[in-house]
Formats: C-alpha cells, structure tokens, sequence
C-alpha cells in the first residue's frame, strides 16, 4: 500500500473504461467496509478507500458532530479540505481518473461536503443515509454532476426533510440528481447497491 495521507486500500481497475470509486465509511468503519460494495455495483472498477481520521470513542469518522445529526462545520470544511487532498494524490500516485464517491452515512455526508466545497475532487457521487453537512455552503458550480441520493423512509438518524434540504442544495448548486427514498432505515440493503449499479452503469465511461 503507498503512503499516502489517509491509510486506505487501492484495488486497481481490472476493466476499461469505467470511473474509480472513493469508497468512503460509516461510523465505527475502515477502509475494508465497503469494498464488498464497491466491487458489486462497479465490477472492474478501481477501488480506492480511505479510513477516517476523525475518532469518536474509538470510531473512526470522517468529521467531528457535536451530537447525533449536529455537526462541527469548521470541522467538516478542515476534513473534507484534507480528503479532497487525498484524492488528488492517490490520483497521481495511482494513474486514477477523477472518482466517483459511494459513501455510506457519515462517508456519504463528507462526500455531499467534497461535492461543495471541493467540485474538482469527484467526478459524481452515491450518497446512502446522507444529511445536510454544511448549513451555508459556499456558493458551488456542480455543472451537471451526477449524484445519486439514497435515503431510507424509516431512517430513525436523519429526518426526510433534511435529505430532501441536499438534495435541493446540490441541484442549486448544479448537480444531476436523483433522490430515492426506500422502505427500508439507515442500515445497508440489496437495493441499495442494486440501485447504486444501474446509476454507475449509466454513467458516461
């Protein structure tokens, strides 16, 4: 594994012409959580996944709440800085195009922050179980980048509203988004990923 500034793991491309993803955690996970994802919606795909830097009594996270569903913004806007960073040396260090975020709630929520504060860093998203990360966001030109919203209507962390409030902030901003709603609550299921690889396999190569 290359030193980089994020432990993670890369798993290089087997097939051509699809986008890498940056596979990006929950709370309490690593950077071996969601390949098993990453490699059944995207088969072929390079895979290149960072650990969280932020602990929470033990748990590795992404940025620092203040509470459950209250966020430290400065701390999301240092995080995400640090991430955006990341990827951009992973690229040059691994010949990567720009990737396309899968990140599952507390890694779905700093990739909604990469996508306005660091436009550059991806090339889309599939945001599962995601929240509003920042208030008043800088003002963000997203120029049609694809963002798939993957929200659980029983989701006892993050009220409908507020996954509602992203998806318009990302479509103000630019963005092509679809925002789905499942019967489902904030864990992981097979829609998910069914839904998340029709989307990637809609993407332009």
């Amino acid at each position: 594994m290359t030193t980089l500034s994020f432990i993670h793991r890369h798993v290089p491309a087997t097939a051509a012409g699809r986008p890498p993803l940056l596979l990006l955690h929950g709370t309490g996970g690593n950077e071996d959580d969601l390949m098993p994802l990453g490699r059944a919606v995207a088969p072929g795909s390079a895979l290149l996944s960072p650990r969280g830097k932020v602990l929470e009594h033990g748990m590795p996270r992404f940025f620092r709440r203040l509470a459950e569903g209250v966020f430290d913004e400065a701390d999301v806007v240092r995080q995400a800085n640090a991430l955006a960073d990341f990827v951009t040396e992973a690229r040059a260090a691994y010949g990567l195009a720009a990737p396309v975020a899968v990140g599952f709630s507390n890694g779905a929520n700093i990739a909604a922050a990469l996508l306005l504060l660091r436009p550059e860093a991806l090339a889309g998203a599939v945001l599962i179980r995601a929240m509003v990360p920042l208030a008043k966001p800088p003002a963000t030109r997203l120029g049609g980048t694809p963002v798939l919203i993957l929200s659980g209507a029983a989701d006892p962390i993050i009220p409908a509203d507020n996954a509602a409030a992203l998806a318009r902030q990302l479509t103000a901003a630019g963005a092509r988004v679809e925002h789905e709603t499942l019967p489902t609550g904030h864990g992981l299921t097979e829609a998910d990923a069914v839904l998340a690889q029709r989307f990637l396999d809609g993407l332009p190569a």
